[in-house]
């Protein structure tokens, strides 16, 4: 019973481990594209005008809500497991 959740929170480190690497990666991208919004001169660009303008401050919204949903998701995934494996050694079964 031992080895089987041992190998469990093994196969649960992995991905979460995976999920982080994702979400890490997400995390990067968002920082690099409000860095390169804050690099925006404070005047009116010539890129389309408040159009365009509107349209690139969406995206950017639209990348922080997925990375957002990301940790989310992952926070879900980590207290799935976590029940899981508390129940599973909360009450072992008979062998």
């Amino acid at each position: 019973m031992h080895n089987e959740v041992d190998d469990l929170l093994t196969h649960i480190s992995h991905s979460q481990q995976q999920m982080s690497r994702l979400l890490d990666a997400e995390r990067q991208v968002v920082v690099r594209m409000a860095q390169i919004i804050h690099e925006l001169p404070d005047e009116e660009p010539r890129f389309d005008g408040i159009p365009g303008i509107l349209e690139g401050s969406g995206q950017v919204n639209k990348s922080i809500v997925a990375y957002l949903n990301g940790i989310a998701d992952l926070q879900e995934a980590m207290a799935e497991m976590l029940v899981r494996v508390v129940k599973e050694t909360a009450y072992p079964e008979e062998e």
